[in-house]
């Protein structure tokens, strides 16, 4: 079994083939876990997940979306994650890249749905683009101790990885890792522990080489993890076996 902790499969980029989609992971022994931007999303997704058995979800909003976010939002987040195939809130952050809602209000959001996530007794899976520091901040202030914690698709430097690997958050790695320009993720991963690195996609978007450019989806997996394997020097099967425990474990997926 491979897990794909990543995935946006209420991407309107699926609309007109989620079905084969889903059937190629099932006879890949895949299993995904398609996260959410929005309180809209979150339902989508748990449409999505009451129909494939080897889907689960995360709930949550985005930071592109904080500015949008019900002023109650909590209580809506609440009862979303309550759906018995939804295995954390996510994916929540800050983008300091696209600023698409304004920074105080993407702080506040993201605060806010740890607090929701420790409430309900949850892991986060989180956005970090560009904003490394305050994310870092804010994790240590709140979540860091009570929560267990994945940072997806990791862009920050090295020195950061040692930081987060040190209070025990988890990265998830995705098609980057295959990219000409990834040397600095390269070093990440080099030094980053097995025992807290896990699989993503981010499809449909981040599709590995050499099919860059073009839909991604879950079963583009086996290029991430050859990359993984070379660059940490162990096998193929290592890599998915550490991997999947490592996310069975965080999302209590049995």
């Amino acid at each position: 079994m491979i897990i794909d902790v990543h995935a946006h499969y209420d991407d309107e980029a699926f609309d007109a083939d989620l079905e084969d989609v889903m059937a190629r992971l099932r006879e890949e022994n895949i299993i995904a876990i398609s996260s959410s931007s929005s309180v809209e999303s979150s339902k989508e997704n748990i449409e999505i997940a009451k129909k494939y058995d080897n889907i689960y979800i995360t709930v949550g909003i985005h930071p592109h979306e904080a500015k949008d976010a019900p002023k109650d939002f909590e209580q809506e987040l609440f009862e979303l994650a309550r759906f018995e195939k939804n295995v954390a809130i996510g994916e929540i952050g800050l983008d300091y890249h696209y600023d698409f809602s304004p920074r105080d209000v993407q702080r506040d959001v993201f605060v806010r749905q740890i607090e929701v996530a420790k409430a309900l007794n949850l892991p986060i899976v989180v956005h970090s683009r560009e904003a490394h520091k305050d994310t870092l901040d804010i994790l240590l202030e709140i979540a860091v101790g009570k929560i267990p914690i994945l940072i997806h698709c990791y862009s920050g430097s090295v020195e950061m990885s040692r930081i987060l690997r040190k209070h025990g958050i988890y990265i998830s790695v995705g098609g980057v890792i295959t990219f000409q320009n990834a040397k600095k993720l390269i070093e990440v991963v080099k030094e980053y522990p097995l025992e807290l690195l896990m699989l993503e996609t981010d499809s449909p978007y981040l599709t590995p080489h050499p099919y860059r450019g073009k839909r991604n989806d879950s079963t583009y997996l086996k290029y991430v993890i050859q990359k993984i394997a070379q660059i940490k020097d162990v096998s193929e099967d290592e890599v998915i076996e550490k991997t999947t425990q490592n996310a069975k474990n965080f999302f209590g997926i049995k």
